[in-house]
């Protein structure tokens, strides 16, 4: 069998370390896509390699870790040139939970990288967006660090720059991070997102009002190729007309609880196919914000129909 697709043989046992390079590579880059690419990288480069040079490597996982992490980091930079000509706001890809994955019929299977991924708060979209917010090297160092525990002497091998300055690189990552509150229980979150379905379902803008915190905001990613709004809508009471002026405009919508990134959302589906997939950060019981994502390059592990799939946001949400 071959290794990240190289048709190498695995007989050096770096096949094991594909799926943690894969949560690593997708919490730097918010895509599933190029994690996979990021992780194909380095397996190439690692195969590429003489073989009395790889026996040199004593571990070829933190040798497999440096360079994937040196590769996301390129990507990073090349990222934020492409996002700035991207039509509206970039989000990162929404992922389901495995039973869903499982359901969905990928023709990928369960062997796909975006089952790989572990789901849990360093995945919650809210999380994912605060580390665009970030720069490249400060992403790198905090994600290595605060997520996966490695030591500033490792991470200082991917950004070729000494410990300390790692350290402080993580440290000012850190300060981006809103550490004021905690994520709301997941039961919390969970009915929150279920009355707003409810009130969605049915356009009940006051009651949307009053689940929507007064500053909320929602964010939409069509990517230029489907509609959807190009800016932020801000303020509770702009989000829920929205909201309502959209379910009117887009019948015949499904809307579904699913876990989005592992945590409560909503998918919609129109005709069998998952067209919006909706993640909310809910704090003291009210959303806070909602990230829309439509692209369909970034709804590929969502495709599939599947019995009772995730219905969210109408059509030109």
């Amino acid at each position: 069998m071959g290794i990240a697709g190289t048709g190498t043989e695995d007989t050096d046992g770096t096949a094991g370390e594909r799926g943690r390079l894969i949560n690593v590579a997708y919490r730097l880059l918010g895509s599933v896509t190029e994690a996979e690419d990021a992780v194909q990288e380095a397996y190439a480069r690692w195969y590429g390699l003489p073989g009395s040079r790889r026996e040199e490597i004593l571990s070829p996982g933190a040798w497999l870790t440096t360079v994937t992490g040196r590769v996301c980091l390129d990507l990073l930079g090349s990222a934020r040139a492409r996002r700035e000509r991207y039509v509206g706001a970039w989000l990162p890809e929404p992922l389901p939970d495995r039973a869903q994955w499982d359901r969905a019929g990928s023709s990928a299977g369960p062997g796909d990288p975006a089952d790989r991924i572990v789901l849990d708060e360093s995945v919650a979209m809210a999380f994912l967006v605060v580390l665009e917010s970030m720069t490249p090297a400060e992403r790198v160092a905090f994600v290595l660090h605060d997520v996966f525990r490695y030591p500033f002497a490792e991470i200082a091998g991917v950004l070729g720059r000494t410990p300390a300055a790692c350290k402080q690189l993580a440290a000012s990552a850190r300060r981006r991070v809103d550490t004021g509150r905690g994520p709301a229980p997941a039961t919390g979150r969970a009915d929150v997102v279920r009355h707003v379905k409810e009130a969605w379902e049915t356009k009940d803008v006051a009651a949307l009002v009053g689940l929507l915190d007064p500053a909320a905001v929602m964010t939409a990613d069509g990517g230029g190729t489907v509609g959807t709004v190009l800016r932020p809508v801000e303020g509770g009471t702009r989000v829920a007309r929205y909201m309502v002026a959209v379910a009117d405009r887009a019948p015949g919508l499904e809307l579904l609880e699913r876990s989005v990134n592992g945590v409560p959302g909503l998918v919609a589906r129109k005709d069998g196919v998952v067209v919006t997939v909706a993640a909310f950060d809910v704090a003291d019981g009210r959303v806070a914000r909602i990230w829309v994502v439509r692209n369909p390059e970034k709804l590929r592990p969502w495709t599939g129909d599947f019995p009772g799939a995730p219905q969210g946001p109408p059509r030109h949400a």
